[in-house]
């Protein structure tokens, strides 16, 4: 079944012209699907996600027995959507559902129903949907004022959980919705500790404001979560809206009204965002279910395991350069080992066709070191014939074998073998097709892998081979599955330590190895053209120039935040999955970056620091009573500002003088973060003379320009020792 909806944008498009973008983008793929809603209509519910359904219940106004739009938000989304029409809730019936959504079951005398079945659960059903529970499953019950008279069993459903539904109508005749006392504004629980945020999901982010439209009250155990109740001045003060309960592995919400979610309501207030925020906090379990990963067959044979182990072995042979020293190492084991290799990869080499001309040319390049006597190893041939680009096929496996020294790692040079595995489902193909043609970009998976990769070593480039002279550049690849797991691991602690307002659909990316997986693939297929892409100084990468670190810092974040943007336009064109993007980009930034890797001249963490005080200094993030708070309503405004400063420096910059460019690049950065006490490139303590080559200067930057400020020194420590 699939919906429609007009525009659930999370984040704001910031300053795209919209309009503008979809008449002159291509159409976005189809998003992809990660769990499954199913909405009971078999139980004599008053509300159906069926418009044709809707409309015989309510000829003169479908919308009051409508959730089309409710399911709408969700399909746009990361759920698949369809309705249970007939039959029991058996467990087989609810074997591949993720989430159950159980809206005002209802005697016909008392509403227009969906005409189906009796509105109430035998005791089979009842018996099934706890051990759906229990198992993971997530469940939705929406009750209803004056909820007994409806003749469901509503109260028997939940009693499992300690939840119950009273019979009882609330009035607020001071805080209430469009002049009517029983349409009360619930209190939201806002207060420190009296919400759960962190890695669990704060299901109140986004929300300010929910109408609950002659509701009735809930009865909650002590160890509920109550994000809204009834107001003070309300005839049931205190009394709970909404409650939410863990149960076993899944997790059920109910709620006192079920109209706030209809068509006619869900777009006041924050209705929709609040449904998306119930729907994915009660559907987690999935999102954080391990995933199988397809066994491979190369990584399961001996000979994959006999070449790993020469590999390694040799490796510990090998000088910093690569060379083995036979003064102090034995020839035979080296040749010993180079044999095991040569004839490892002959007999896996009928597992990678498509590598066969990469293969020969690893075995003339091994062959041809031993020749020359093991000095500086060069595998020009081999490197030249590795064309991972040329095969970017969803699920397809690439071995390789070669010298190397790893990026974040030891800057030795030694022999390595990897297996990899290549994602490239259908939806990164077009959009790298339609949008961000980046033909040397290749997004991989470590299926197995040698000593020297047990590092924070995340890439496989052309530039860490040993090759005599300058290597070619036909790829570069991301290992997308490790920068995955980095993120969820460090982010997810941290976001525990801050009591981060984490959306529930962030807290699911957070959970789940696809989808974070996933996020960074497109993150970085779009981060990675940028680096070429815009108004640019000469050789925008700085790999073959010296340049002072906050320039490089600079150049990484210019991409992430023009990546940033491009997930918002896709997100506002309709394709949801972007906004698991943004949220990568941010978190990462915010709170991994920083913190992790040494403080010698460590760019990417300078980068975090400067995303993070911009934010900060203009109120988009606050640090108040020991909690991290996001103001999700304006932050994409904050990024976008900076981008705007950053694209501004480089655009001045192709006017200015290398020296005088570097300048205004440090006078950006310590517009937010504070330089180092002592820093001799702070505008008020530069004491330098315009020169032709200014690359002496960068003697004078220290090794921690930019110092962790309080906030990340603090979080670092405590990270660090667990605390």
């Amino acid at each position: 079944m699939g919906f429609v909806l007009a525009s659930t944008v999370h984040f704001s498009p910031d300053t795209i012209d919209l309009m503008s973008a979809l008449r002159d983008s291509p159409p976005v793929p189809a998003v992809p699907r990660c769990a499954r809603v199913v909405f009971d209509e078999a139980h004599s519910e008053a509300w159906t996600i069926r418009p044709e359904l809707a409309s015989s219940m309510q000829p003169s106004h479908p919308r009051d027995s409508s959730y089309a739009l409710a399911a709408a938000i969700l399909a746009e989304g990361d759920f698949a959507v369809e309705a249970n029409l007939e039959g029991q809730l058996s467990p087989e019936r609810l074997r591949d559902v993720d989430v159950l959504v159980i809206a005002h079951p209802s005697d016909p005398a008392w509403e227009r129903t969906t005409g189906a079945g009796s509105p109430r659960f035998d005791a089979s059903e009842l018996a099934a949907i706890e051990r759906f529970v229990r198992s993971g499953g997530g469940l939705i019950v929406l009750g209803e004022t004056e909820n007994d008279k409806y003749g469901n069993n509503l109260n028997e459903l939940l009693s499992p959980y300690g939840l119950r539904l009273e019979n009882e109508t609330v009035q607020d005749y001071e805080h209430h919705h469009e002049s009517t006392p029983s349409w009360v504004l619930g209190e939201l629980e806002t207060g420190a500790g009296e919400r759960e945020r962190g890695r669990g999901g704060d299901l109140l982010a986004r929300v300010d404001a929910a109408c609950f439209y002659r509701a009735t009250t809930i009865v909650a155990p002590d160890h509920a979560s109550v994000p809204i109740r009834a107001g003070a001045s309300s005839t049931s003060p205190g009394a709970p809206l909404m409650a939410a309960v863990e149960h076993g592995d899944g997790r059920v919400v109910v709620l006192a009204d079920s109209d706030l979610f209809g068509d006619d309501c869900i777009d006041e207030l924050d209705h929709s965002e609040l449904w998306r925020n119930v729907v994915y906090w009660s559907g987690a379990h999935r999102f954080s279910s391990s995933v199988r990963r397809h066994p491979s067959a190369a990584a399961a044979d001996p000979a994959w395991h006999r070449l790993r182990e020469a590999c390694d072995e040799l490796a510990l042979l090998q000088a910093d350069d690569g060379s083995i020293d036979f003064s102090s190492s034995d020839l035979g084991a080296a040749k010993r080992h180079l044999d095991a290799m040569t004839e490892a990869i002959a007999i896996l080499a009928p597992r990678f066709p498509h590598q066969s001309a990469y293969l020969d040319a690893v075995t003339v390049d091994l062959e041809g070191w031993a020749t020359q006597g093991f000095g500086r190893p060069d595998f020009t041939r081999a490197l030249a014939q590795l064309r991972p680009e040329q095969h970017r096929e969803d699920g397809i496996e690439h071995l390789v074998v070669l010298p190397m020294y790893k990026q974040n790692a030891s800057r030795a040079t030694c022999f390595e073998a990897l297996i990899v595995r290549v994602p490239w489902p259908d939806w990164v193909a077009e959009l790298e097709h339609a949008r961000y043609q980046n033909p040397k970009f290749v997004p991989v998976e470590l299926i197995d892998y040698t000593r020297g990769y047990d590092s924070e070593c995340a890439v496989l480039f052309p530039e860490t081979v040993a090759v005599r002279d300058r290597p070619v550049n036909n790829f570069g690849a991301i290992f997308c599955d490790r920068e995955a797991e980095r993120f969820r691991r460090v982010v997810g602690a941290a976001a525990d330590l801050l009591g981060l307002n984490l959306p529930p659909d962030a807290a699911c990316l957070l959970g789940s190895a696809s989808l974070s997986r996933d996020a960074y693939v497109l993150w970085d297929l779009i981060h990675d053209r940028n680096h070429s892409h815009g108004e640019l100084p000469f050789d925008p990468f700085m790999i073959r120039q010296r340049a002072p670190y906050w320039m490089y810092a600079l150049e990484e974040l210019r991409c992430d935040l023009i990546a940033f943007g491009e997930a918002g336009r896709l997100q506002g064109e309709g394709f949801a999955f972007a906004r698991h993007v943004q949220y990568a980009i941010l978190f990462d930034r915010l709170l991994r970056f920083p913190i992790t890797g040494p403080r010698v001249r460590n760019y990417d963490g300078l980068g975090g620091q400067l995303l993070f005080a911009h934010l900060h200094r203009h109120g988009h993030v606050h640090w108040t009573d020991n909690r991290l708070t996001i103001e999700w309503a304006t932050v994409a405004e904050g990024v976008a500002a900076l981008r705007e400063e950053v694209l501004d420096l480089y655009r001045a910059g192709i006017d200015r003088s290398k020296l005088t460019h570097w300048m205004a690049g440090h006078d950006l950065v310590a517009t937010s973060v504070t330089p180092a006490a002592g820093s001799r490139w702070a505008a008020g303590s530069r004491r330098l003379m315009e020169t032709e080559d200014p690359r002496a200067y960068i003697d004078l930057v220290l090794e921690d320009e930019f110092p962790l400020s309080i906030f990340y020194s603090s979080l670092k420590a405590k990270l660090t020792s667990g605390a």
